[in-house]
């Protein structure tokens, strides 16, 4: 809401937080003094240096701005602040950079507290005119890096003009020594005042401050104040708006003269108004299209309308009385008083100035200005001249006012004219009698908002609606308001619960708030505030589906509320505000159960098949959500849906689907709304079992969903989800109550139709498809899979595991799974039972091995690791599945099974995407701590048990890198978890994710470091690394990575146990691994390749000469940055380990390593290279021909 002139205003959208920010950063005191005077101290020594005093200026600045929200806090620190700086100002020694740099600093401060309190803390006797006057003639309005100086200097001269002095006392002998007329000081001042009126920087603003100073006192006004107003007129005639040099100029002369007409007696300045104002509507500021020229041209029109009336206090006005609200609750009763009078100020007879009506009119104009500053200044402008103006004449601007709420009117129109009805009921001159037209305008003002284009337009006028109610609490006694409490109060809560903008709730709960407090009327204001204050009503969902709920609960706001919603929100331009309008619908239900079902519905149904796309598509969602709410209060009396609805509203229900089938809404755009509007309805008719069984609507309603999933691929992708989710539920609904002859007994023919569609849609080359299928078979009710389940898991896992094969149809893989485990689910489980229709010891086995080769999907394509999503649901699904069997028939669910679910969820708990580590380990925790069921065969279950407490279900922060690695790699000592673990370890220790590497690395080289002299354990380790390294040779994904964690291992000696031992098993093997490694084209394979080959350089025996032939033989790869790479870590190697080689051509190996260009040409590293060999007493590598087109560099 728009900020009031007083105090206690509130402001805008933001109004709620500045009174939180000003709660939550209240300070005592100014606690920073004694770093000020330092700072302030320190200036003389720092000056001169730039840096010192960019960071002098930083500290100062950081210091100020923590007072920017209780600038009054500074005020009994201000003299000693001003004084210490002004004491650098006026020292003779003082050089120019000091003094600027005091400038600034009192520039810093005077923002803080503001021009009007500081400038009064300069000194302002007749000594200080001349020494100012002058410092200021000797500034260059042209440099940029001293503004601030001018600025400071020009309010300082402010202050000196107030001297109770003639200025002519100060001239002395106007004759300078040359016999040439010296200008006087009144002239020296006026010069200046003019010169910055029209400088393009800051001390413009000054400057109309000394000017609105310096012409109202008693000696410049008799003598050059129609002078300036005609300079000022002259200039303001002679510039446009259209170059950026005359608007600053303009700006200039505008406040000049509007604060002139503000501090000027009105006396002195009568006689030149009307010409100012001519000249002024001469001028068209009105169609300017510089905001800041239109505000300043309404002040100034405002200041002339009070210029030509004479100042008095409207003896009309209505008076409340006292406007504390600690008066009025420490009294019984609040009276109105009449105020003491003058007589001249009682007589309203007497003539207005023609000029007010230009004045008026201009101020009317200004409250429809697209800018909210010109309105604002418009609207305080009438509230000022209305002051002044007989009643019959105020009677008429109020009515003026009004006008402008017309819906031909624009948005700007309505926010200005609530401006100025706030203004005008602040002020008491908003008479009772007018409430009864004001107030409906009011009401609509609340609720206005106009679509314009994809969004909308308003929540500033119903923000400043808000202020209105705000104003009037504060204005009126509560018997002037007691007519309309019903209607505000019912118009305020419903803004703050169904507003869309989260300013206009949290104004309207401001709003509430106050009338609550003020006037003590509102029905039930305490119980509302409770539960919509300022924090509540900041989160949507829960206004329109908690919030609405209990504020529904009062009698006095229930229909209101739910009318507001059927006739504003559910035709929303906003998707989401229309679902949850919908939804509140269905909560609010229980609170007038018969004007829902009476009332409420039949006006629905025909706005369901109407023509506007939004109102249908909310309409159609409200009689699915109303039918259910009144379906469920049914069955607390017995009662059927159709004992509640007419049977009217029941055909009108039936015929929605066939309506918009037979107008062809299905289509286009508007049909990725129509569609799962309508598979809602179906859901929710369905679950209200509305009497249809053997009705041709339920053929409908199956095409509907049919035709949906086989063209999901013609869906937008952002409505993609919303209809997929909509169909499936429908699905599950429709099924579960049309599709059975008996409870429990399938429909044959429809069983056999609708899995022989699904199935086939499983093979369909559309993706969605596929999907959609996938997830119809996991929605159809147990019946329906009596005696198909074989059939349905085949169709799942065939389409499932051929897909992965050839690594497409990711996100159908994802919701097959999904399937897989709904429709185990749903099955149940029987140990002896038919495969056919139950979950048993025949198809388990089928059903876990699908569930664990997806865990092993690591498909990636433009999206990156779409492989994730499959992994996720197969987690989701084993979880389902174990738990289902472990609580039913635990004997068929082997110890082998148990173990590979266990061992695949730690690999995953271990891996690097913090999603998926967190879905995983979760469940990992899940399953371990399981009591109904208790999970059977977990391996290690007490090892486990002691590395994860129960605790850690709940502590354990899975996505952090930092967590969750000291505890997994705990589990590489268990035998069955080692191999996994480490798999998944790798990883992410070879990742690129910086605190992931940094976590995993740690935490696997803490635990290296624990067995690093057992032998055994070390071993055991070693084995499990190499057979994840030959599992993987041909896999990038883990290779490479596997291949930067080995680098790791070796770099920090975690095999030294190892290299005692000549030819040790572990590294001849690591060794005969990395040769086939070197073999592949891939850069950064090669690149982690050369590194572990110059690791295992440490180990002793015949392998390290290989290792040294096979570096050789990579310093002459046919890859140039190869060759480069080589060179460089070999390099480091000899440094490194300087026993690889005799100390006698140490160097000289090194100089060939490292000044030989290795990027030239074969032919002359090769040279440089056999001289190595030669050196080393190693073979020279032979170039072999080979007949592949495989080029590999080893010669």
């Amino acid at each position: 809401m728009a900020l009031p002139d007083n105090d206690g205003g509130m402001t805008g959208g933001e109004g709620g937080d500045s009174d939180i920010l000003a709660k939550t950063c209240l300070l005592g005191g100014f606690s920073d003094s004694d770093e000020t005077k330092t700072i302030i101290s320190s200036l003389p020594e720092i000056h001169g240096d730039v840096t010192a005093t960019e960071v002098t200026m930083q500290k100062i600045l950081v210091i100020m701005n923590r007072y920017q929200e209780q600038p009054h806090l500074l005020d009994p620190h201000l003299d000693w602040m001003v004084n210490m700086l002004l004491e650098f100002i006026r020292s003779e020694t003082s050089p120019p950079s000091l003094v600027h740099l005091s400038f600034k600093f009192l520039y810093i401060i005077c923002k803080v507290r503001g021009y009007k309190v500081f400038m009064q803390l300069f000194p302002h006797e007749v000594a200080d005119v001349q020494p100012v006057l002058d410092l200021l003639l000797r500034q260059d309005p042209k440099d940029n890096e001293t503004w601030e100086t001018r600025y400071m200097l020009l309010l300082w001269l402010s202050m000196t003009c107030l001297i109770p002095f003639d200025l002519y006392r100060l001239d002395g002998h106007l004759e300078s020594d040359g016999g040439h007329a010296r200008e006087s000081t009144m002239d020296r001042i006026l010069g200046i005042a003019k010169s910055y009126l029209v400088v393009s920087d800051t001390p413009r603003d000054a400057a109309s401050v000394l000017v609105s100073k310096f012409m109202t006192r008693p000696d410049v006004k008799q003598k050059r104040l129609g002078d300036f107003l005609d300079w000022s007129l002259t200039i303001l005639s002679q510039t446009n708006d259209q170059s950026m040099t005359d608007i600053m100029v303009l700006d200039g002369i505008l406040q000049s003269l509007a604060k002139l007409l503000k501090h000027g007696k009105r006396d002195d300045l009568l006689q030149y108004a009307p010409t100012v104002l001519q000249s002024l509507k001469q001028k068209h500021l009105s169609d300017s299209n510089q905001a800041m020229l239109r505000k300043l041209g309404v002040k100034l029109t405002q200041r002339l309308g009070l210029t030509f009336l004479k100042p008095r206090l409207a003896s009309w006005r209505y008076q409340r009385g006292s406007r504390s609200l600690a008066a009025n609750l420490s009294m019984p009763q609040s009276y109105p008083v009449s105020p003491n009078l003058e007589p001249q100020e009682l007589d309203e007879d007497y003539d207005i100035p023609e000029e007010v009506e230009t004045v008026i009119d201009h101020l009317l104009v200004g409250l429809k200005d697209k800018e909210t500053i010109v309105r604002w200044s418009a609207a305080k402008g009438i509230g000022r001249v209305t002051g002044r103006l007989p009643k019959e004449l105020a009677d008429e601007v109020v009515g003026s006012v009004l006008d402008c709420f017309s819906f031909q009117e624009t948005d700007n129109a309505w926010h200005g004219g609530c401006l100025a009805l706030a203004e005008l009921g602040r002020r008491g001159l908003l008479l009772p009698s007018r409430l009864k037209d004001v107030v409906p305008l009011i009401i609509k003002s609340l609720t206005y908002e106009e679509k314009r284009g994809a969004c909308s337009v308003g929540s500033n006028v119903r923000d400043a609606a808000c202020y209105v109610c705000w104003s009037f609490a504060r204005a009126y006694e509560p018997k002037e308001l007691t007519p309309f409490v019903i209607q505000i109060a019912s118009a305020l809560v419903i803004t703050a619960v169904f507003d869309r903008d989260v300013n206009c709730r949290r104004a309207a709960s401001a709003a509430f708030q106050e009338n609550v407090g003020r006037q003590g009327t509102f029905p039930h204001g305490i119980d509302i505030l409770t539960a919509a204050d300022y924090y509540s009503v900041g989160n949507l969902s829960n206004c329109y589906l908690n919030i609405s709920v209990y504020v529904a609960n009062f009698p006095e706001y229930t229909k209101a509320l739910i009318d507001h919603l059927i006739e504003m929100k559910i035709n929303h331009w906003d998707s989401v505000v229309r679902e949850f309008s919908t939804k509140a619908l269905h909560n609010l239900t229980p609170q007038a159960p018969e004007y829902m079902g009476t009332t409420v519905l039949p006006q629905l149904l025909p706005v369901a098949v109407g023509i506007d796309l939004h109102s249908r598509h909310g309409a159609i969602l409200a009689c699915a959500e109303i039918t259910h709410a009144l379906y469920k209060l049914g069955l607390q009396n017995n009662r059927s849906v159709v004992d509640i609805i007419s049977s009217e509203c029941v055909e009108g229900l039936k015929n929605i689907h066939q309506m918009i089938h037979d107008r062809k809404q299905y289509r286009g755009y508007g049909g990725e709304l129509m569609r799962p509007a309508v598979c809602c309805l179906i859901e929710k008719l369905s679950l209200s079992k509305l009497p249809v069984k053997d009705d041709p609507v339920i053929g409908g309603w199956q095409w509907l969903i049919d035709d949906t999933i086989k063209n999901l691929h013609l869906v937008s992708s952002g409505a993609l989800d919303n209809i997929m989710a909509s169909v499936v539920t429908a699905l599950s609904a429709l099924c579960e109550e049309y599709y059975q002859i008996e409870p429990g007994q399938d429909n044959s023919e429809v069983q056999n139709v609708l899995i022989s569609q699904y199935i086939n849609g499983l093979q369909s080359p559309q993706m969605l498809t596929r999907c959609g299928s996938a997830l119809a078979l996991g929605a159809l009710p147990t019946f329906l899979i009596h005696s198909k389940m074989k059939q349905i898991l085949e169709g799942l896992r065939q389409m499932s595991v051929k897909s992965q094969e050839e690594g497409n149809f990711t996100e159908a893989r994802r919701d097959a799974i999904k399937a897989i485990s709904q429709v185990c689910v749903k099955a149940g489980v029987c140990a002896d039972g038919c495969p056919d229709s139950v979950l048993c010891s025949e198809n388990l086995p089928e059903v876990y091995e699908v569930l664990l080769n997806s865990m092993s999907d690591y498909t990636t394509d433009s999206r990156g690791d779409v492989g994730a999503w499959v992994r996720e649901a197969a987690m989701t699904s084993l979880m389902d599945v174990t738990l289902l069997v472990s609580g039913t028939a635990p004997e068929i669910l082997s110890p082998d099974l148990v173990r590979r679910m266990m061992c695949c969820l730690a690999q995953q708990a271990a891996e690097k995407i913090d999603r998926y580590r967190d879905h995983a380990g979760n469940i990992f925790l899940q399953l371990l701590h399981s009591n109904d069921p208790v999970i059977p065969h977990i391996p290690h279950q007490e090892e486990l048990l002691a590395i994860f407490p129960l605790a850690t279900k709940t502590t354990l922060n899975w996505k952090a890198p930092s967590q969750a690695f000291q505890y997994i790699t705990r589990l590489l000592g268990l035998s069955h978890y080692q191999y996994h673990t480490l798999l998944g370890l790798t990883v992410s220790v070879g990742g690129i994710t910086e605190s992931t590497v940094q976590y995993s690395s740690h935490c696997l080289l803490e635990y290296l470091k624990g067995i690093q002299n057992d032998c055994t354990a070390l071993t055991q380790f070693g084995e499990s690394l190499l057979s994840i390294f030959r599992d993987n040779l041909r896999n990038d994904r883990v290779s490479i990575p596997f291949l930067k964690m080995l680098n790791l291992m070796l770099a920090n000696n975690c095999f030294e146990i190892f290299t005692t031992e000549e030819n040790h098993p572990f590294c001849v093997e690591l060794l005969t691994l990395c040769k086939e490694i070197k073999k592949s084209k891939v850069i950064p394979k090669l690149r982690a390749c050369i590194t572990v080959f110059c690791g295992l350089i440490q180990f002793q025996g015949d392998v390290r000469n290989k290792v040294l032939t096979q570096l050789l033989m990579l310093l002459c790869h046919s890859f140039p940055v190869i060759r480069k790479t080589t060179a460089s870590q070999m390099y480091e190697m000899l440094l490194t380990y300087d026993d690889v080689i005799e100390p006698e051509i140490l160097d000289d190996v090194m100089t060939s390593l490292s000044d030989t260009n290795w990027e030239s040409d074969l032919a002359t590293v090769r040279t440089h290279r056999n001289q190595i060999c030669d050196w080393l007493g190693l073979p020279q590598p032979q170039v072999i021909a080979k007949v592949s087109c495989l080029s590999t560099a080893c010669s």
